[in-house]
């Protein structure tokens, strides 16, 4: 609620006498006022010192006063306004009100009148920003890298807004694709730390022999390999906040010397006797139940209750509501201006499929299937036909219609045809490469495309085909 001496009421009247006598009125409040006796001059003080509350007079020498109201709501100004009107003219102070205006007085009104109705004006305009305070923080569909408005996203906002003031460890569990380090990011954003370094660590995409080097850091010869004094990740993220994904993939001595790291905020690199020491936020996720990994024998106790101080769950994409249309429709507008094509919209008939399927890939497999759609399709909607298995095509017969051809089988010859022999079945690696190779040929060489049809990432294809062509070539 805001302060009396901070409430500026600006009092729009052209009559001396009358201005006088309302300002009287207002004397008991311990209110700033100002007088403007012109819609001119009244505009001014709104541009210059925008008021809390303005009593507006609508008949003004130089203007109608509700051009000035009208104004206020063009421009969504956060100003109260009180009309004053003449007997019989209470029709126009309820236009008045439809434009925005809080309420009407007519004349002659007493002090005690005038003070009430201010105040109402005054308990509203609170009343209006707690609602706004509300919608900011319960009813939002953004928060930093995330996307959603679901009640259960709401719950993961507010859990990250409370902890992110703190210096406590968090541990974010969930499944792979629901945004654990997009999670850690936020907490970092929201943090007194923001301004610090964010250094994240993939635990499970970096061997193991290189791990510690890779927290800790390393000296020169430490290792073969090691031609150079090399800072890790701990001292890179000193004063901010160091991100270890997928920490379960650590092993259990590194894990004794992340305890001892966590316990002191001092660690010697690979190869040097010197201790160093670092303030930094340790954030950690796994897609794993921390628990179960400690029953398993596979992590340390004593460091599970070291890191699990503020535990933060990520719900799955289905348990998320509407919001797999509302990050859906995010991606094909992006994915529909980054591929040149029309789409503006999903059809109901692609909505209603998106919303029933059980997305275990989570975010990061719906954006996978938005961008198919996006590379192998044009239109201003999205239909259910546009979607690949099992979303909306057939199985194989969607995929080889998509390619241009004719459902077939592998023959035991080697090649493609309609046999159903089961004689001379081909290794599976020999099939891979025939599907590569037919890709490649029915999308005339363009690997991207191929690699959209397959539904597998390019770089999977060049890989894939230069390993099989060598067993291909060592038989």
């Amino acid at each position: 609620m805001m302060r009396d001496e901070h409430i500026h009421v600006l009092l729009v009247e052209d009559s001396p006498a009358m201005a006088a006598l309302y300002q009287q009125y207002l004397a008991p409040e311990s209110w700033r006022v100002t007088h403007a006796a012109t819609g001119q001059a009244a505009q001014l003080c709104i541009e210059r010192d925008p008021p809390t509350l303005m009593l507006l007079d609508l008949k003004l020498p130089d203007m109608n006063g509700m051009l000035l109201l009208e104004r206020i709501q063009r421009d969504e100004l956060p100003i109260s306004v009180v009309i004053i009107t003449a007997h019989g003219s209470v029709d126009v102070a309820i236009e008045a009100m439809r434009l925005g205006a809080f309420d009407f007085l007519e004349k002659p009104f007493s002090s005690k009148r005038l003070l009430v109705t201010l105040h109402n004006a005054l308990k509203q305009r609170d009343l209006s920003a707690l609602v706004e305070n509300y919608r900011e923080r319960f009813d939002r569909t953004r928060f930093h890298g995330f996307l959603g408005g679901s009640a259960v996203m709401q719950g993961v906002y507010g859990m990250i807004e409370n902890a992110a003031p703190s210096k406590a460890t968090v541990y974010i569990t969930g499944e792979s694709g629901t945004g654990k380090e997009v999670c850690a990011q936020a907490i970092h954003a929201e943090s007194p730390r923001a301004n610090k370094p964010f250094v994240a660590i993939n635990c499970a995409a970096i061997p193991k022999d290189l791990l510690e080097s890779e927290i800790f850091g390393h000296k020169r010869g430490a290792f073969t390999g090691a031609a150079s004094d090399r800072q890790g990740a701990a001292a890179r993220a000193d004063g901010g906040v160091l991100f270890l994904d997928e920490i379960g993939e650590l092993s259990l001595d590194l894990q004794s010397k992340l305890l001892r790291f966590l316990q002191t905020r001092m660690f010697q690199p690979v190869g040097s006797e010197q201790t160093i020491s670092v303030d930094v936020r340790i954030l950690c996720a796994s897609n794993r139940d921390p628990l179960e990994e400690v029953r398993a024998g596979r992590f340390r106790e004593d460091l599970f209750y070291r890191l699990h101080v503020v535990p933060l769950q990520l719900p799955p994409l289905r348990e998320r509501e509407d919001d797999v249309l509302l990050i859906a429709n995010k991606f094909l507008a992006e994915y529909a201006r980054e591929e040149g094509k029309r789409f503006e919209r999903f059809a109901d008939d692609a909505e209603a499929r998106l919303m029933a399927h059980s997305w275990p890939g989570n975010v990061r497999e719906l954006q996978n299937v938005v961008r198919q759609v996006a590379v192998l399709h044009d239109g201003e909607e999205a239909t259910a036909a546009m979607l690949p298995p099992p979303l909306g095509g057939e199985g194989v017969s969607a995929v080889a219609a998509a390619m241009g051809g004719a459902p077939a089988s592998f023959s035991h010859s080697g090649g493609m045809g309609g046999g159903d022999s089961g004689e001379g079945i081909l290794p599976l690696w020999r099939l891979e490469l025939q599907a590569i190779e037919q890709a490649l040929a029915a999308c005339q060489g363009n690997v991207a495309q191929a690699a959209a049809r397959l539904e597998i990432n390019p770089s999977t294809i060049y890989r894939k085909r230069q390993a099989l062509k060598r067993k291909a070539m060592e038989e």
